[in-house]
């Protein structure tokens, strides 16, 4: 079928129309008050013809390209980070080591009350919290504790 300008545009047409003005505003390409009044016109739009006036001085968006491989998911790939960062490493060395010691007074001392169950286990589970919380992405980047993230000038991002 060839392409026909006074075609009746249909209601996928204004919303695939839209979505490239939209990807257009989020480059840059428009300014808020001329996004607007495109968005307008698209939604007012009766013929395809109209549709394409409105993309006429804008570069062609694929608004079907795959994601990057990077992005893709592994089947059961766990919700947590792939490699625990440097603070988190320190943090479960030292809940280890000083749990180790624990153990050891307490072996040395005649296996009596396992007290150091008092120290290992409420550590242990604010660890694991703080962990799986920085997993599920409801802490701040993945950092150990809430800290509020840095800027640089001009609102560049350290990391």
């Amino acid at each position: 079928m060839a392409y026909d300008p006074q075609l009746r545009a249909s209601d996928e047409d204004r919303d695939r129309t839209a979505a490239q003005l939209r990807e257009h505003h989020a480059l840059g390409r428009l300014d808020p008050q001329e996004f607007s009044d495109r968005l307008d016109r698209t939604f007012a739009a009766r013929t395809v013809g109209e549709l394409d006036d409105i993309l006429r001085d804008l570069p062609r968006i694929d608004l079907y390209r795959l994601p990057g491989a990077r992005l893709t998911r592994q089947p059961g790939q766990a919700d947590r980070p792939r490699r625990m960062s440097g603070e988190w490493r320190a943090a479960w060395t030292a809940y280890a080591t000083v749990n180790l010691v624990c153990l050891v007074v307490w072996m040395l001392s005649g296996f009596g009350y396992p007290w150091f169950l008092w120290v290992a286990g409420p550590w242990g589970v604010a660890m694991a919290g703080s962990y799986a919380a920085v997993g599920a992405g409801r802490t701040d980047r993945g950092r150990l504790g809430s800290r509020p993230a840095r800027e640089l000038p001009g609102g560049q991002d350290p990391e």
